[in-house]
C-alpha cells in the first residue's frame, strides 16, 4: 500500500490539502462569475482561462521537470500560487475584483498549475517502487475526488456565509501544506553519468519521442475523443445550478460534492474492476455512462434527482481519468515521462479549453439544454470512433533501460560537443531471409530516430547480396552517449530479434566515426568498432 510509505504518505496529505483550495478556488470563481456576468460564453471562460495556460505552457514544465532540481522548482510554483490566491482574496475583500481581473488571475492561478502539474505527476513514481504506481496514481486520483467532495462543499458555505474573499483565502492557505512538505524533502539525488540537456534540445527530443511512441499515441487519441465532449457539464454546470434550477451557491456547491462521492466511490471499487475488465473496456464503458449521464443533467430538472446524476458523472469520469492517467505512465520510459506527461495534460486541458468555449456558444445560440444533448451525442460517436486504439499495450512493455550498448571504444575519449557521429552496423543476412530483416529493421529504425539519432537507413551491398549496412547519426559524441542510457529492455528484445537473422561467425559489427576537428592533436583514427 503506498500510503505505508512516509514519503509518499506526507506527499499525498498536502496534494490533498492543496486540492481542496483548489476545488474551493474553481467553486467560488465559477459562481462569483455568475453575478459578474450571466452570459453562458463569460461563465464558460472561467474554466476556459483555468485550463489555457495549461496548453500553452505544460511542455515548457515538462521540458524543466526533466532537467532541473525538482524540490526547488515546485517550491518556485508554490509560492507563485499563494501570491496569485491571495490578490484574488484582497479584490474580492475591498469590492475590486470584475469579470476580467477575475479571468485574469485565473488564468495567473492556471499558469501557476500547468508549471506544477508535470513535476507533481512524476513525484509518485519517484516516492514508490513501480509495482506500487498504479496505486499511487488511483490514490492521487482519490485525492482529486476527496477535495472534491469536500472543496465545492466549503466553497458554497463561504459563498453563502461570508462571501467570495473568504473561499480565496482558503485557497491561499492550502497550498501551505505543499510548501512545507517540499521544503523538509530530503530528496536523493539523480546520479547522472551526463549533464542534463539544454532546454530547448529537451523540449525537441521529448516532442520527438511522443511523436513516434505508438502507446502513447493511443492514450493521446483516446484523451483527446473523450474531453472535448466531457468539458460541457463542467462549463455549464454554474449556470445549470442558477438558472435551470434557480438555486445559489450551495446548490452549486453540492452538485460538485456529489461529483466528488461518485469519483470517491468509483476509485474505492476500480482495483477489483481491473481484475475482470480491461483498461479498454473500462474506459469505453465509463465514456458511455458519463455521455448518459450528460443526458440525464440536460433533461431532468430535479434537484434531488440531479445529485444521483452527479454521482455517476463523478464515478465514469474518475475511471476514464484514471485509467488514461495510468496509461500514459506506463508508455513511455522514466527519462521521458515528465515531458510526455506534460504533452498528455496539453492535450486534456486543449480540449477543456476549446471544449469550454464551445459549448459556452452553443448554449448561448441553442440554450443550455440543446448543448449538452449535442455534447452526449458526440461523446457516443467519437467513443466508438476511437474504441481500437489500445490502451493496454504500453503496460506490457519493459520499459526499464537496458544498459546493454557498451561504451563506444576510442582511443582517447572524445570532446563531448564534436559532433556529428555516425554509427554503421554490418550485417551478414541469409538471402531467402533479405525480406523478413528489412521488415524487423524498420522497427529498429523507428525506435533509433525516436531516440535521438537522424539519417537513418539500411543499405545492401551491390558486390555481395545479403551483406547489409545500417547507418544513421546523432548530433554530437553527447548525443550518442544519451542514446545508450535510453535504450530500454524491449528496445533490446527487438535489436535479440533483428541479430537472430545474422549468420556471420561474429556479433554484427559497429563502427563510430565522429565529424568536426579534433580538441587535440592525435594519431588515432576516429573509427572504431565493437
Amino acid at each position: 500500500m503506498p500510503l505505508k510509505v512516509s514519503a509518499f504518505r506526507t506527499f499525498w496529505l498536502a496534494s490533498l490539502g492543496s486540492n481542496i483550495g483548489t476545488w474551493i478556488n474553481g467553486t467560488a470563481s465559477g459562481w462569483v462569475m455568475t453575478e459578474l456576468s450571466p452570459s453562458p460564453i463569460m461563465v464558460s471562460l472561467v474554466q476556459s482561462a483555468a485550463s489555457l495556460p495549461m496548453v500553452l505552457f505544460t511542455l515548457i514544465a515538462g521540458a524543466l521537470t526533466d532537467i532541473v532540481d525538482r524540490r526547488r522548482y515546485l517550491l518556485a510554483t508554490q509560492i507563485w500560487l499563494v501570491l496569485m490566491s491571495a490578490a484574488l482574496a484582497v479584490l474580492a475583500a475591498t469590492d475590486r475584483l470584475d469579470a476580467w481581473n477575475l479571468l485574469i488571475l485565473t488564468f495567473a492561478l492556471g499558469l501557476g498549475g500547468a508549471m506544477a502539474t508535470p513535476a507533481l505527476n512524476v513525484t509518485a513514481p519517484e516516492l514508490v517502487p513501480k509495482n506500487l504506481l498504479p496505486q499511487a496514481v488511483a490514490l492521487g486520483s482519490l485525492s482529486m475526488n476527496v477535495s472534491r467532495s469536500i472543496g465545492p462543499a466549503l466553497a458554497g458555505l463561504l459563498l453563502a456565509q461570508f462571501g467570495a474573499w473568504a473561499a480565496y483565502t482558503l485557497n491561499a492557505v492550502s497550498f501551505v501544506g505543499m510548501m512545507l512538505m517540499l521544503w523538509y524533502w530530503k530528496r536523493e539525488p539523480q546520479e547522472r553519468s551526463l549533464p542534463p540537456e539544454r532546454f530547448l534540445q529537451a523540449l525537441w527530443a521529448g516532442l520527438r519521442y511522443a511523436r513516434m511512441a505508438s502507446p502513447f499515441h493511443a492514450v493521446l487519441i483516446r484523451t483527446t475523443a473523450f474531453i472535448v465532449f466531457a468539458t460541457s457539464a463542467w462549463a455549464l454546470l454554474p449556470l445549470i445550478a442558477r438558472n435551470e434550477l434557480g438555486g445559489g451557491p450551495n446548490t452549486y456547491g453540492l452538485l460538485l460534492t456529489f461529483v466528488g462521492v461518485g469519483a470517491v466511490a468509483a476509485i474505492v471499487i476500480l482495483p477489483r474492476l481491473h481484475r475482470h475488465v480491461s483498461r479498454d473496456r473500462l474506459v469505453f464503458i465509463a465514456s458511455v455512462v458519463y455521455a448518459l449521464a450528460t443526458v440525464a443533467l440536460a433533461t431532468i430538472r430535479s434537484e434531488a434527482a440531479l445529485y444521483g446524476v452527479m454521482v455517476m458523472y463523478g464515478a465514469a469520469w474518475v475511471s476514464v481519468f484514471s485509467s488514461l492517467q495510468v496509461a500514459a505512465q506506463t508508455s513511455v520510459p522514466a527519462w521521458v515521462r515528465g515531458r510526455a506527461l506534460s504533452l498528455y495534460i496539453m492535450v486534456f486541458s486543449t480540449g477543456m479549453t476549446l471544449g469550454s468555449l464551445l459549448w459556452g456558444w452553443i448554449a448561448a445560440q441553442a440554450g443550455i439544454p440543446a448543448a449538452l444533448l449535442i455534447s452526449a451525442a458526440g461523446a457516443i460517436l467519437a467513443t466508438l470512433a476511437v474504441r481500437k486504439f489500445n490502451l493496454g499495450f504500453g503496460e506490457m512493455l519493459d520499459l526499464a533501460p537496458s544498459y546493454h550498448w557498451p561504451h563506444p571504444p576510442a582511443v582517447g575519449e572524445p570532446d563531448t560537443n564534436r559532433g556529428p557521429v555516425l554509427i554503421t552496423v554490418e550485417y551478414e543476412i541469409a538471402l531467402d531471409r533479405r525480406e523478413a530483416f528489412l521488415d524487423a529493421m524498420q522497427q529498429l529504425g523507428a525506435i533509433r530516430r525516436r531516440d535521438g539519432a537522424f539519417g537513418w537507413g539500411i543499405f545492401e551491398n551491390v558486390a555481395a547480396p545479403g551483406c547489409y549496412i545500417e547507418v544513421f547519426q546523432d548530433a554530437s559524441w553527447l548525443d550518442h552517449l544519451r542514446q545508450h542510457e535510453r535504450v530500454t529492455r524491449e528496445d533490446q528484445r527487438v535489436q535479440e530479434i533483428i541479430h537472430q537473422f545474422h549468420i556471420g561467425s561474429a556479433p554484427p559489427r559497429v563502427s563510430h566515426f565522429i565529424g568536426g576537428t579534433p580538441s587535440a592533436p592525435t594519431d588515432s583514427p576516429m573509427a572504431t568498432s565493437a
